[in-house]
Parts: C-alpha cells; sequence; structure tokens
C-alpha cells in the first residue's frame, strides 16, 4: 500500500490538461467578474448626466457594489470552506451577472444602488474562491505565475468594458453595456461540470472517489489503485473554518498586514477603476480618449500581474510585492506633472501594473501563505477588509472632485495608499505561511 501526500502531489506535478481545464474556467470567471467591476466607472459619465446626479451621489453609486462585495467575500469565502467552492462559485456568478443587467432597468441613483450592492455580493465572494482554487491545484514551480495569469482576465474584463462602452454607449446609452453583463449566467451548469472540487472540500466532506479521480487527474503517472491511501496534510483535516483560525499558529501579525495591504491596494485599483475616465474627461480629453486611458491603465494591469507573477516564482514574492506597491506610488506622483500625451499613456500603463497588476500578485501571496482548509477564509477576510478602502475610494475622490481641488490632489492620495501598503507588506512573515507547515 502507498501513501500518496496529495499536497506534494499538486506540487511536484507537470503541468498538463487537468491544470489548462482549471486555468480557462477561472480565467473566464475572472474576464467576467473584472467586466462587472469596470463597467460602472466606463459608465459613470453617462449616468451622470442622464440621472442628473452629482460627483458626490456617483461616488455612493459606485460604492454600493463595493459594500456587496465586502460583505461576499468576508462570507462567501468562508461558505466555501464548508460546503464547497463549485457551488459557490456557481452562486456568485448567478448574482452578479443577473443583478448586473438589472442595474441597467434602473432610471433612478436608489434602485440602481441596490441591484450593484446585490451583484457585488457575486464579485467580492468569487475572487477568494477562484484565487483558492488556482493555489491549490497550480504546480508550485509555476504557482504565483498561474495565479496572476488568470488574474489577468480582471484586466481583460476592463478593457471589454471599455471597448464596448466606447463604441455603444454613444448610440445606445449606458444601459447596454450592463445588459450584456448578464449573458455569463448561461456558463452556470459548464462551471458546474467542469470545474474540479477542492481537495481539501472533498477530503473533509469524505468523497474518497472524487478526490481519488482529482489527484489522478493531476498526475496521470501515478495510476491510483484502491490500496493506496490519499494523505493529507494535518493543517488541512479541520472540519470547518473560522476567522479566529487566521490568527494561530503564528499567523496574526501578518494576517493584519494582509488587512491593511489590501485595504490599500483595493482602495488605488477602486480610486482609478471608478474616476480616472471621469478625472481625464475633466482635464480636457474626450470621452473616447478617456476611455482609451482606461484601457492603457488595464493594459498596464496585464503587463504588471503576468509579469509579476513570473518574477514571483523567480524571487520573493514578498519583496516583489512591496517594490510593486512602491512604483505604483511613484507613478501615480508622476500624474501631478504636466506631461506628453504619448508619456502619460505610458505612465498610466505603469499605474496599471503597479496598482491593479501588484494588487492582483497580493492575492497570489495571500493565497499561499493559508493553509487550505483556511485559505478561502484567509483570502475573502483580506479582500473583505480591503473592500473598506475600495469603499472609500470613490466617496473620497468623488469628494475631492466635488470640491473643486486641483485634480492632482486626487493622484496624490491615490499615490498615498500605495507607500502605507508597501511598508505592510514588508512586515508580513513568510516563515508561517502554509508552504513552511507540515
Amino acid at each position: 500500500m502507498r501513501q500518496i501526500h496529495i499536497n506534494q502531489v499538486a506540487d511536484s506535478a507537470r503541468f498538463n490538461g487537468f491544470h489548462a481545464n482549471v486555468l480557462f474556467w477561472c480565467f473566464l470567471v475572472i474576464v467576467i467578474d473584472g467586466y462587472d467591476i469596470a463597467i460602472s466607472g466606463a459608465a459613470l459619465p453617462s449616468i451622470m448626466s442622464e440621472m442628473g446626479v452629482d460627483a458626490t451621489t456617483a461616488g455612493f453609486m459606485a460604492s454600493s457594489a463595493l459594500f456587496g462585495m465586502m460583505f461576499g467575500a468576508i462570507f462567501l469565502g468562508a461558505l466555501a470552506d464548508r460546503i464547497g467552492r463549485r457551488w459557490t462559485i456557481a452562486l456568485c456568478v448567478f448574482l452578479f451577472s443577473v443583478f448586473t443587467a438589472a442595474a441597467g432597468l434602473t432610471n433612478d441613483p436608489y434602485s440602481f444602488s441596490v441591484m450593484r450592492f446585490i451583484a457585488g455580493l457575486g464579485i467580492g465572494g468569487v475572487m477568494p474562491n477562484i484565487v483558492a482554487q488556482m493555489t491549490e491545484f497550480a504546480p508550485k514551480r509555476i504557482r504565483s505565475f498561474m495565479t496572476t495569469a488568470m488574474f489577468s482576465g480582471y484586466a481583460i474584463g476592463g478593457i471589454l468594458a471599455a471597448l464596448i462602452g466606447k463604441q455603444f454607449i454613444a448610440d445606445f446609452g449606458w444601459q447596454i453595456v450592463f445588459f450584456a453583463a448578464g449573458v455569463p449566467v448561461l456558463l452556470i451548469p459548464f462551471i458546474l461540470k467542469f470545474m474540479p472540487e477542492s481537495m481539501a472540500v472533498l477530503h473533509n466532506q469524505n468523497k474518497d472517489k472524487e478526490l481519488r479521480k482529482v489527484v489522478g487527474a493531476m498526475d496521470p503517472s501515478l495510476k491510483l489503485t484502491d490500496q493506496d491511501e490519499l494523505v493529507v496534510p494535518q493543517h488541512a483535516k479541520q472540519a470547518g473554518a473560522s476567522v479566529g483560525q487566521l490568527f494561530q499558529d503564528g499567523r496574526g501579525l501578518t494576517t493584519v498586514m494582509f488587512w491593511i495591504a489590501f485595504f490599500t491596494g483595493l482602495f488605488m485599483v477602486y480610486a482609478l477603476s471608478t474616476w480616472l475616465t471621469k478625472l481625464m474627461a475633466m482635464s480636457g480629453y474626450s470621452l473616447g480618449s478617456a476611455l482609451t486611458f482606461f484601457m492603457a491603465l488595464n493594459l498596464g494591469a496585464i503587463v504588471g500581474a503576468v509579469g509579476g507573477g513570473r518574477l514571483a516564482d523567480k524571487f520573493d514574492i514578498k519583496w516583489v510585492l512591496v517594490i510593486m506597491y512602491a512604483l505604483g506610488a511613484a507613478f501615480l506622483y508622476a500624474m501631478t506633472f504636466k506631461l506628453s500625451t504619448n508619456l502619460l499613456y505610458l505612465v498610466v500603463a505603469g499605474v496599471g501594473a503597479c496598482t491593479t497588476g501588484a494588487q492582483i500578485v497580493a492575492y497570489a501571496y495571500c493565497g499561499q501563505y493559508y493553509p487550505a482548509a483556511i485559505r478561502s477564509t484567509g483570502i475573502g477576510m483580506s479582500g473583505g477588509i480591503g473592500r473598506l478602502g475600495a469603499i472609500a475610494a470613490p466617496l473620497l475622490i468623488g469628494l475631492i472632485v466635488s470640491m473643486n481641488l486641483p485634480l492632482q490632489q486626487n493622484f496624490l492620495v491615490i499615490g498615498a495608499a500605495g507607500l502605507i501598503g508597501a511598508i505592510a507588506l514588508a512586515f508580513t512573515n513568510k516563515s508561517r505561511s502554509a508552504a513552511m507547515m507540515p
């Protein structure tokens, strides 16, 4: 009888069709999620004009989804560690597809905000589960790269929102980008059929047959028999997950540092995704040109996510992140200067690489830090606390805009968050991560 350590199988497996399948479905869900997040920013100038709302009210409308994302990240992340990630991901896709489309049917800021809040539950809930899936199944030598490559779909979703907005909002109204968000609900049956369940969840639910099927698919050379015993790491044998476990075994300081880093990282991401188009329009650029800056931001995010993931696999992911957050602050400071349009595009792309791109790498770091049994909970709590930063960002920038302060003040405030995040990440303790545990 052989003892097969499933975490070792996952770590040492060679990339194959099983991993490609996991990457494909996780990537696709993140593209949809990124689209749903970005459409408010892409449509904000048109929504403000049609509904006749000021910048403060528009900031509240944009933040309504973020309130939902905070609760979704916390509660749906923890729920998945108990009932399974596949069903939780399917539930999240249903919520953000149906209710984002429903927001397109509204004609006042209050009903719009309610629909976006409910959609936000799904948007926020899907992220910790998708990151946990990829972290669990990806081979160790390319784990950060696979996670960040998957998460680059977030930026692609943002680009799609900008492209559809640029092409159709002028002719068909802002509602068109919201209606398009309802289409992915058709993917739910395929997600349930083709996405594998978490090995930790299968073990804790005593689903040995399904667990053997997943392990065999990860490494077909094992040729498992009924006599083989599948061994789970001690830290993955817990039947349930709780927030208290995030502070056990010396993880307390790093957990708090993750919360601060996610708060500041998501503050930067959502300040820019919500207000960049409007800020550039206020600087004298046409709506089409302002949306082009939005696309440059998201193209930079893809480069930052994929490049950061590669660097994180080769070097220490912690210090790669510290440098990226600090560079994000530097690029945002550069936006306070008078620059040529072409150079400004490059700077905006750099901002995207070191804000959205850095946040994606931060999800990978967080996923690798926590043990499998509390991974979704750990990522969900970090993302949930981070949503407070995401909520504050549109409101604070909206307030600055409404006070008619110089536009440069917005970029200085956003950049300061990057410096705080870099300091917090520098205090995380990798020696207490899951990789160091028996």
